[in-house]
This record gives C-alpha cells, structure tokens and sequence, in this order.
C-alpha cells in the first residue's frame, strides 16, 4: 500500500520538556493505524504537528510524498488532511447542516455561498444521507448544532471530515464520551474511510477494543519515543509494551 503520511525523526520540546523524541513512523493510505501510549505520552502533540498546529523543532513530516513540514495547517487541509479533536468543534451559532457544509467546502475548494447552490450539493446530499445513516443520526439538520448530544457532536465531526474528502484523517480519542452503540458507529464510518475510500487513518484511541479491532497496524509511544510498531498481535505481545501501557491484566 502507498505511504499517505511519513515522519522522520521528528522533535518537539515546549522548554526543557522533551514532549516528542526522534519519532519515525508512516501510515499507509486505505489502512487505519493506531497510535497509542499512556497520557502524555506526546500523541496529541504528533497529530498537531502532523496538521501543522505546531512545527517541529527537527525531523520531516511527509505528506502524499510531499515535505509539509513547514507548510501551514489551512494549506495543508487543503492538501487533504482532515481532523477531528478530542472536544468536538462547531460553529455554535449554525445549525447542523451549515455546519456540514463546511466540508463539502474544503472538499472542493469553494466558498460557502459557491457550494451551497452549486449542482455538486446534489451529490453532498447523497454522501452526507449515506453517512448519517451509518453514524445511527435521525435528526433535523435544520435544528441548532447545540441540540446534539456530546456523542452525536463526536461522530458528527467524523462525518463533516469524511465530506472533506480527505487523503488523510487524524481521529483523536473518537470513543471517549461515547455509549457502546456510538463506538460501533464510529467504527463503521472509520472503515468507510479506510477499506471503501482509501484514507489512511491515524487514530489515538485509549479503548483498547477498538483499537484492537479496527487498527491493521499500531504505533506505541512512550514519553515521546516510539516503543513498538507492529500488528495489533505483534504490539500486544511486545514485553515492552505491556509493561509501559497495556499492562498484562488487560491483554489476558
């Protein structure tokens, strides 16, 4: 499978805290991999430099084969990575769709007003009806983004980042919050991503169930160093791994 996403030795240090250590890693398009590691372990700070929120101080960052490491985080949306955060992020003030529709706007480089009477609504129409579906959603998108529940907020964010029509998608912490049906949920909308159109996927995710189940391959980080990479059979049965996160009661 192609490399949708390479890091090479990448730094970050805030002071003298050394928050990421000479981390290499790659995801590859039409996969999702994981990224685990205890809390504050430097995953967050990863998916900030990777969506340019914050540069690193050495190493490179590869994107489709290109070198974004010093390209900044608007630019690189458009080049196509997507993102979802630990605490969803709407505009308050819209209803659910204009919130949407912001999707369908990085997807296709036009501005709101172009898109929403635009021909291809038709077809944001038809992806967004399929996406709702799966996500489990029978609301109004009409009605305020502030009538959503913290889980709908969750999984909705993952569908306004499919309808960007991403190369590569950054989910943070997708199942914290959410109920054993909106993980289910949030599991099938990430395989549509990977298996139906190709994204690579980069998930931080501390339900190891998930992880387990979804993740073709797993990144291990611990206090900013890259402990194992490998299968989820591989990861699991990596001595170093158990004693650094895991812990050998979850893994029994």
């Amino acid at each position: 499978m192609k490399e949708i996403l390479k890091l090479e030795h990448v730094d970050k240090h805030f002071g003298g805290l050394h928050v990421t250590n000479d981390v290499s890693f790659s995801v590859k398009c039409g996969q999702v991999t994981g990224l685990i590691g205890p809390n504050g372990a430097g995953k967050t700070t990863l998916m900030n430099i990777i969506s340019g929120i914050y540069l690193q101080d050495s190493g490179k960052v590869y994107f489709d084969g290109k070198d974004v490491s010093q390209v900044p985080p608007y630019t690189r949306a458009i080049m196509g990575i997507g993102r979802t955060f630990q605490a969803p992020r709407f505009l308050q003030r819209s209803n659910i769709r204009d919130n949407l529709l912001i999707g369908s706007d990085l997807s296709e480089n036009k501005s709101f007003v172009k898109s929403f009477f635009s021909r291809q609504n038709m077809n944001f129409e038809t992806e967004l009806n399929r996406y709702m579906k799966v996500a489990g959603f029978g609301i109004d998108l009409d009605d305020d983004i502030t009538s959503l529940t913290y889980g709908q907020q969750k999984l909705l964010e993952i569908v306004r980042s499919l309808l960007a029509h991403p190369k590569l998608l950054l989910v943070d912490e997708p199942a914290a919050g959410l109920n054993s049906a909106e993980i289910e949920n949030a599991m099938a909308l990430l395989n549509i991503a990977a298996d139906e159109k190709g994204i690579g996927v980069l998930l931080i995710e501390h339900s190891m169930d998930m992880v387990m189940n979804i993740c073709k391959e797993i990144v291990v980080i611990n206090f900013g160093k890259v402990i194992a990479t490998g299968t989820p059979e591989e990861v699991s049965s990596n001595e170093e791994v158990i004693a650094a996160y895991l812990g050998k009661d979850e893994l029994d």
